[in-house]
């Protein structure tokens, strides 16, 4: 009795192209390379959803748009190199389609890979932010921008099957992604473009019209190699019309967030505040700047509040007719008398928690007092003496393990043991003659009073 055998079943063209060759290895390449990166510099993210959009576009792009073109271009020039133009254009299939075909491995894995590192970093930042939301339309942007790098590449590569020119596009890519620099509004053509604050977000079109303006590039350089001119007419056009929009509105993409950039305080006395993005962070800043506000309440001169964020006194403002303008542009009316700039906590903490509340406590207490002196200032007779009165005061007020290590601090070991000697009321009548006084190291010594 014969068998009948069952035809074996065919294997589709794209399952073997996307499977086969370098395109696997792109994708787990770049997740790797992301998924390390942004593991090292966690406590720079891990925290706020715009921080986390920032540092994975940084990586992300930087890294991952000179893989897809080195990719794309070795795949591009893999027909020439091995001889089979002409026998692939016996083959059935239209040009387009068999040019989609050939560049999707180079196109979709290192987006995938991206898309890998980025949904654990995502993941990663869900228990440790105060709020808000994350930005998917960005980490779709930037995945898109990767896969329209892969095609970029493949067409490089069909049109200059050269086996150095994938490494050296490479090369041109990094450098190009890199050099953003400057004020220019033509720079948000290039993804890798990062912003400068926190307390902002994206309009809500920015990812859709930056796909549209990587997409709308790749699909049409794509419909060009393939003679497809009719075709490429509507993406060509769309990607021109999205990058006049991105350049149009330049800085304008990512805008202030009144939600993320208020005050949230505790009930202390001084009170303590920080902006609504770091509102986890309050209790932990509290805690740390409990002893310093213990021995500052009630003492003339001493802050009323401490405030962290784009709305504390200090640097990143200006004053325009009695009203502060922030450099997000916002205005508002003069801070109340007695606030004074508090270290950002974001920058002192890792997975939510403020690493070394004493080291933050001291930082606090030398931004207090700190002012840029005069030329001349640090020849003043006393100036030592006043040195050594200020660093005893900072380590009084917010006392550090390792102060006795500190190069050259015999003198302020001997001015804190006269602190540290005072009973509470000969503390804060010190305190009060010290913050009535010039407390800036070394601009006025003979003000600075001896303990």
């Amino acid at each position: 009795m014969s068998r009948v055998r069952t035809p074996a079943r065919s294997i589709h063209p794209a399952r073997t192209e996307m499977v086969r060759g370098i395109g696997p290895w792109s994708g787990l390449v770049l997740a790797v390379v992301v998924g390390v990166g942004m593991y090292a510099a966690a406590p720079t993210w891990q925290g706020r959803w715009v921080a986390v959009s920032d540092v994975l576009r940084e990586y992300g792009i930087v890294f991952g748009v000179p893989l897809a073109l080195a990719v794309g271009c070795w795949q591009g020039g893999r027909e020439r190199r091995r001889g089979f133009g002409e026998l692939v254009t016996t083959l059935p299939r239209s040009t387009l389609r068999r040019l989609l075909l050939a560049a999707a491995p180079a196109a979709l894995w290192p987006a995938a890979g991206y898309l890998a590192a980025a949904a654990g970093s995502l993941l990663a930042t869900w228990p440790y932010v105060s709020g808000g939301r994350p930005y998917p339309s960005l980490v779709l942007a930037d995945a898109v921008a990767i896969a329209s790098a892969g095609v970029l590449g493949f067409v490089a590569g069909r049109l200059t099957p050269w086996r150095l020119t994938a490494p050296l596009l490479a090369l041109a890519a990094y450098i190009t992604l890199i050099s953003t620099y400057s004020d220019d509004p033509r720079l948000w053509l290039n993804p890798a473009t990062l912003h400068d604050y926190f307390w902002d977000r994206p309009v809500w079109w920015f990812g859709p019209a930056a796909m549209v303006w990587t997409g709308g590039l790749a699909a049409a350089l794509l419909a060009l190699a393939a003679r497809r001119r009719a075709v490429a007419v509507l993406p060509l056009a769309a990607a021109c019309t999205a990058a006049v929009v991105l350049v149009q509105t330049g800085n304008g993409l990512w805008r202030a967030d009144p939600a993320a950039s208020r005050l949230v305080c505790d009930d202390g006395t001084p009170q303590v505040c920080v902006s609504a993005v770091d509102k986890a962070l309050l209790p932990d800043v509290s805690a740390a700047l409990a002893g310093l506000n213990g021995k500052l309440r009630g003492v003339p001169g001493a802050p009323a509040r401490w405030v962290s964020g784009p709305g504390a006194p200090g640097t990143g403002m200006y004053w325009l007719g009695g009203t502060r303008v922030t450099e997000l542009g916002v205005t508002s009316t003069p801070p109340p008398p007695g606030d004074v700039e508090l270290p950002s906590p974001y920058e002192a903490a890792v997975r939510g928690r403020i690493a070394d509340p004493a080291a933050y406590a001291n930082s606090a207490v030398a931004w207090l007092f700190s002012e840029t002196c005069r030329d001349g200032d640090f020849e003043l007779p006393g100036f030592e003496r006043a040195s050594d009165i200020h660093s005893a005061v900072h380590q009084w007020l917010a006392p550090v393990p390792d102060f006795a290590s500190y190069e050259g601090m015999a003198g302020a070991q001997g001015q804190l043991k006269r602190l540290q000697a005072m009973d509470a009321a000969q503390g804060r009548a010190y305190l009060t003659r010290y913050l009535a006084g010039d407390a800036v190291p070394g601009c006025d010594p003979a003000e600075v009073p001896v303990p």
